[in-house]
């Protein structure tokens, strides 16, 4: 499941919880199998080739299978096989068909030709100093022409021996930080440490940015996430100790494969759950108060550090107060309002269901700030707040239409 919810940020930019939710709803529909496994086998129990042949209505590309058994990977989960299409297949589009397509060229490729990779790699050595090129060409696509694999190539002449010099070009580079995790490479990391289980990890990432603790597609902590871990660390290490959670899940495992004694590891393992709990609580009943004075601070400096990101611009009715973003939490929606609030109640309707964000754009018709919608499951969408603007009217009326198709095509 990890893998999957991987690549389906990877191709096509849906977060890790939306792929399992639109996993979980082609499962419901009979259309993939149970996806919370990180198995990559597939038995014969389940009747491969029966499932290929359905498949070959829908897609083209089921033509170039050439195996009637499939290459498959180590993994494999005691309680369900690989995620694997069923043949049945109707009515699904955007985002669930992205996934669906996935998961079936996944499959397919399974029972393809192996994949034919020429690597050449070139060292040479200048005045003690050693060089060296890499180059890759793809000699036989095999397994590729069905699933979306980006390998660049790469072409490089062939030497041997002693040859000239044609050119030298010297680069001057610094080392550069690692990447920032995304929410896809953070379920991996999660799934790489065996923390969290296939069903909580997606999960555990989207609680981290609804508690404010990481911000951004490329994943950056917040003070108060940064802060909270450094109180937890020195009042309560066991909480943020990877060990214990390991030591938790393979436990679990164990129950599950277990054969015997069953008893007994529940009886085990709960014993050890209420040392770890006890623990936890003293600790904090301990520092409570110190705790709670670190974390005052922190949670101020983040409301201000986010009340300046939220400002927009001037309000133009009272031209003395800012415009900004605000959350209500009981109708749980974003509005723009006037800072002058109660002498200027001027305030804006925006977008439903989404996160709402400024952006560096200007409306090319009023010249008002742009926002940004980003909702689970769609493409972001920038648009002008300005109620009285041409393109506001149009956008929504575009959106309305956009809806009212959907809604005749799904029916």
């Amino acid at each position: 499941m990890t893998t999957l919810q991987t690549e389906s940020y990877k191709f096509f930019k849906i977060n890790p919880a939306r792929t399992l939710q639109i996993c979980q709803q082609l499962y419901l529909a009979g259309f993939i199998s149970y996806p919370r496994t990180s198995s990559q086998k597939i038995p014969e129990s389940i009747q491969p080739l029966k499932i290929l042949e359905k498949l070959k209505k829908q897609f083209k590309f089921v033509d170039l299978v050439t195996r009637k058994k499939p290459i498959e990977g180590n993994k494999s989960d005691p309680a369900h096989p690989s995620i694997y299409p069923t043949g049945e297949f109707a009515g699904v589009a955007g985002d669930d068909k992205k996934v669906y397509d996935l998961i079936v060229k996944r499959f397919v490729s399974c029972f393809c030709d192996d994949a034919l990779v020429a690597n050449k790699l070139i060292k040479t050595e200048v005045d003690g100093l050693k060089f060296m090129a890499r180059g890759l060409e793809i000699k036989k696509e095999g397994w590729m022409r069905v699933y979306p694999a980006r390998l660049q190539e790469k072409e490089l002449k062939d030497v041997n021996g002693e040859f000239p010099i044609e050119e030298v070009e010297i680069e001057e580079k610094e080392t550069q930080p690692p990447h920032r995790y995304t929410p896809a490479s953070l379920v991996a990391e999660l799934s790489k440490r065996n923390l969290g289980t296939k069903a909580t990890r997606a999960a555990i990432v989207e609680t981290l940015y609804e508690r404010e603790y990481i911000k951004d597609q490329s994943i950056i902590a917040t003070p108060l996430g940064i802060r909270i871990i450094e109180t937890l660390k020195k009042y309560s290490p066991i909480i943020v100790d990877e060990k214990l959670t390991r030591n938790f899940e393979k436990e679990m495992d164990s129950i599950i494969t277990a054969k015997k004694d069953l008893p007994k590891k529940e009886e085990k393992i709960i014993d050890e759950a209420k040392k770890s709990i006890t623990k936890i609580i003293t600790d904090f009943k301990k520092s409570e108060a110190k705790v709670g004075e670190q974390l005052i601070d922190v949670i101020k400096e983040q409301r201000e550090q986010t009340y300046k990101e939220n400002i927009i611009r001037k309000c133009p009715k009272c031209n003395k107060g800012d415009l900004r973003i605000l959350f209500n939490r009981m109708w749980r929606r974003s509005f723009v309002a006037c800072s002058g609030y109660p002498e200027c109640k001027t305030t804006y309707s925006l977008p439903p269901n989404g996160l709402i964000k400024k952006t560096d754009k200007v409306c090319e018709k009023c010249g008002w700030p742009m926002l940004i919608r980003l909702s689970k499951g769609k493409r972001p969408w920038i648009f002008c707040f300005n109620p009285e603007c041409e393109t506001r009217k149009q956008q929504l009326e575009a959106k309305k239409k956009e809806n009212e198709e959907k809604s005749e095509n799904s029916s």
